[in-house]
């Protein structure tokens, strides 16, 4: 008798979670609000604002889905390692802090379509822009040249890679400059001791607003990874409701229009 009491009560609890999070998308539209946590240190695509509001690319279109739902948009900050044991532990309906998508991830979560991409470019003297026509970027015209990038970044871990592929194919290595910060590597180009800026292509974006007729993004180069945003596993309705929109987005054109202004280029992301 105890051992079936026991199994009831477990099969009870089971049947008590699964119906609170039976249906997430159904919950949001009853409450009127969807609650978001969020992570807003990675500009350009979540960040605070001077006002000290939240704002960024991928908030736009986490406010877009909201505004097509008629539900309120609630953030609810929490640091950045916290944000998937939140959303698995039900303290709030969603995620909205850009994650790269991983198989490791997808074990504990569901990801939504992607609604964005990292991916490393070059940035060039615009009187060398012409150098670079055509993308991808290939090694071959990288080969040879000197590259400024931040030290112990990602990007400088990629040129060093790119160095052993051009040395196994008996072509030029790249001469990597490694300085401290972004603007170094930008004064490394426009001073000629560097011949292009290795780096992720949001960051070089607000480079080129910056310095116009200066530089130029020649291109990208390296290997890419797609971004975007993960629900609980058995929240498959709002997982597509936002897949969903992320791709009409796409289609009407304001996904582009999000990308040009918070990214500084354009690109399309995979249904």
């Amino acid at each position: 008798m105890r051992k079936n009491a026991l199994l009831f009560v477990a099969l009870l609890s089971a049947g008590l979670f699964n119906a609170a999070h039976a249906d997430t998308l159904a919950d949001i539209k009853s409450s009127g609000k969807i609650t978001v946590g969020i992570d807003p240190t990675f500009p350009p695509y979540e960040f605070t604002d001077d006002k000290g509001e939240i704002t960024g690319y991928s908030v736009a279109i986490m406010q877009s889905f909201a505004q097509q739902l008629g539900v309120k948009l609630e953030f609810q900050k929490t640091a950045f390692s916290g944000i998937l044991p939140g959303l698995i532990s039900g303290s709030f309906n969603a995620e909205g802090s850009s994650l790269n998508v991983t198989a490791e991830r997808a074990k504990k979560v569901l990801f939504t379509v992607p609604y964005s991409k990292t991916v490393n470019g070059v940035l060039v003297r615009q009187s060398d822009a012409q150098k670079f026509s055509g993308a991808p970027i290939t090694l071959e015209k990288l080969s040879g040249l000197r590259g400024a990038v931040k030290s112990t970044s990602v990007p400088e871990q990629l040129l060093k890679s790119f160095n052993e592929t051009l040395k196994k194919a008996g072509k030029a290595p790249i001469t990597i400059i490694s300085v401290d910060t972004l603007d170094q590597t930008v004064s490394t180009l426009m001073t000629k001791r560097a011949d292009f800026v290795f780096d992720d292509i949001a960051v070089l974006a607000p480079i080129v607003k910056k310095y116009p007729g200066k530089v130029a993004q020649a291109g990208e180069a390296g290997p890419s990874q797609w971004m975007a945003w993960a629900t609980r596993k058995e929240d498959l309705s709002l997982n597509k409701a936002i897949g969903d929109h992320i791709l009409a987005m796409q289609k009407n054109g304001a996904l582009g229009a999000l990308q040009k202004q918070y990214l500084g280029t354009t690109f399309t992301v995979p249904a």
